[in-house]
């Protein structure tokens, strides 16, 4: 384990400036630095560096933290292994203490296991059958490291032959502690998929049932080296093949994977069990391929398929979708000898935007007016979330699809909704500034709390109540604290703030105290004479006055 001084030490000696300039070009911005951000697409940099604060922020698509947290994103590596290339970029030399919570002891474990259950599925005929009637080749058993793993009681007893602490193995998501203490294997009777980081690191395991258990499928659970949301099964096989024909298919499970990759489509990866998420586009970002979504044609493949559509349409990627007909997955058909039509369906794909608007189209019955308005309301939003240039050029097909006239999408821009901005009102820019203000000087937030209650700040009240909470690496609150649009108060000027803030807050609720009907006549009296003769008096005289949310 790496010792936590030596962590503060490199943590200490590093600039996080220096860091991100190894990887992508920082231009001088003010106090700042912007790129285009290394995470999504994008033409207009809304990538920012603040060497004063030491952190990052995307105001497009909203990643931010430290140098660490900016190594790990972008390497796709554990927290130990982004100190590590840290230490090793900057020729720093880090100390270690021995323990056995260390993550290499875990990657030590977890390789000594997946030797074991290769082992074993050579000794299981059962399960060798399994993949050869499912037309897994010999060759990518052995290329994928496919294994099994028998009963509990000979999961418990490899652990202990091989010296291999229990408590060390339940941390790698090998075994489970119950209720009682005692500890019981994830994994009996299953077919073993191991799955590995994008630098072909072993972190965890799909586990196939060969016993009809309920459960088809079992992943690994989240762990300090596995976060099923950010791996792709298959992505250390593939991602050479990805680079160099900037192509990506990405299907649902592992051996629609293994097939794909050997019938030649070596371009291939899943997801562990889990939709498509948008923690995992920088890594589908990375080499820039088009992406193929590669789905069953059943109700939940064609959900699944719009859902992860709709959010790389967002995302500004490139690529198309295909559903595979009659109840078939990629598997099943080039284990029948079908390679060419799988090939000829990927070369059909329909492309992303087009998928999601015929989708769309299809939900609705458009020979009834209500549904038809809502199949357009739809249709709008999507397109809406568009480039100006990709919605012109998809209002056309929206229009046709659902029969209304391309005017009806209107023909004004609306600012690309990608980048968050807090260009606000003037009272939010003042919210604005209240938050980044206890951002700042968090020793001033129960002197706020004393005359403010969290629901008064209306839309911004979730993020007030991050900023309570401590919640730093909050995305918005990254985004307040390098926005330099937004001023930090003194502490004077944060009281004269506060004052206007609640004149304002009061000013509007006795204009709405007459129009509530759920408030009897004799409080509204009350409260309107409250609010009159007491509380803005007060306020007009520079007095803070404490909350009041019971009105």
């Amino acid at each position: 384990m790496i010792d936590n001084a030596s962590i503060e030490s490199l943590k200490n000696s590093i600039d996080i400036v220096d860091v991100i300039g190894n990887y992508v070009e920082l231009k001088k911005a003010g106090a700042n630095y912007k790129a285009n951000c290394p995470f999504h697409g994008e033409k207009t940099p809304s990538f920012v560096v603040s060497p004063s604060k030491q952190i990052y922020h995307c105001f497009g698509c909203g990643v931010g933290g430290d140098a660490i947290k900016f190594v790990m994103e972008l390497e796709k590596l554990a927290y130990p292994e982004a100190i590590e290339k840290l230490a090793s970029m900057f020729n720093f030399s880090l100390n270690y203490t021995k323990g056995s919570s260390d993550y290499s002891d875990a990657k030590r474990l977890l390789e000594a296991i997946q030797r074991w259950y290769v082992k074993n599925l050579e000794q299981n005929k059962t399960a060798k059958s399994y993949l050869h009637d499912r037309g897994v080749s010999q060759n990518s058993i052995e290329r994928f490291g496919i294994g099994y793993v028998p009963d509990g009681r000979s999961v418990m007893r490899f652990l202990d032959s091989a010296s291999l602490p229990r408590p060390q193995a339940a941390e790698a998501g090998i075994i489970a502690q119950g209720e009682d203490g005692g500890y019981y294997a994830r994994l009996v009777e299953r077919i073993t998929f191991p799955i590995f980081s994008p630098n072909g690191a072993a972190v965890g395991f799909g586990g196939r049932t060969i016993t009809n258990h309920p459960a088809k499928y079992i992943n690994s659970p989240q762990t300090k080296l596995f976060n099923k949301s950010r791996l792709l099964y298959g992505y250390n096989l593939a991602k050479e093949s990805i680079y160099k024909n900037k192509k990506l298919i990405v299907c649902e499970g592992y051996l629609d994977v293994v097939m794909f990759h050997q019938a030649g489509f070596t371009e291939a990866v899943a997801t562990l069990g889990t939709a498509l998420t948008q923690e995992h586009l920088p890594l589908l970002r990375k080499g820039e391929p088009k992406i193929i979504l590669a789905y069953d044609g059943d109700k939940a493949g064609v959900s699944a398929a719009l859902k992860a559509a709709q959010m790389l349409a967002y995302a500004g990627f490139d690529g198309g979708v295909v559903l595979f007909p009659d109840g078939q997955d990629p598997a099943d058909l080039i284990a029948k000898g079908e390679s060419e039509t799988v090939a000829k369906l990927l070369r059909e794909a329909k492309s992303i935007i087009p998928f999601v608007l015929e989708k769309i189209a299809e939900s609705y019955d458009l020979y009834d007016p209500r549904a038809k308005e809502t199949a357009y309301g739809a249709m709008k939003q999507f397109l809406s979330g568009l480039s100006q240039i990709i919605k012109d050029a998809y209002i056309p097909m929206a229009a046709t699809l659902i029969g209304v006239a391309p005017a009806m999408f209107g023909t004004q821009t609306q600012p690309n909704r990608a980048r968050e901005s807090f260009s606000q009102p003037k009272n939010d820019v003042a919210k604005l500034s209240i938050l980044k203000t206890l951002l700042e000087k968090p020793e001033l937030i129960d002197f706020v709390l004393d005359v403010i209650d969290i629901k008064m700040f209306g839309t911004y009240a979730s993020l007030f109540a991050s900023v309570v909470n401590g919640e730093k690496e909050h995305p918005q609150l990254m985004g307040l604290s390098v926005d330099e649009s937004i001023k930090t108060m003194t502490e004077k000027e944060l009281e004269r703030a506060l004052i206007q803030f609640l004149k304002t807050y009061y000013e509007e609720k006795l204009k709405r105290i007459p129009k509530d009907t759920t408030m009897p006549s004799s409080q509204k009296v009350y409260w309107i004479r409250k609010i009159k003769t007491d509380i803005i008096p007060r306020l007009k005289r520079g007095e803070l006055v404490a909350s009041v949310t019971n009105i």
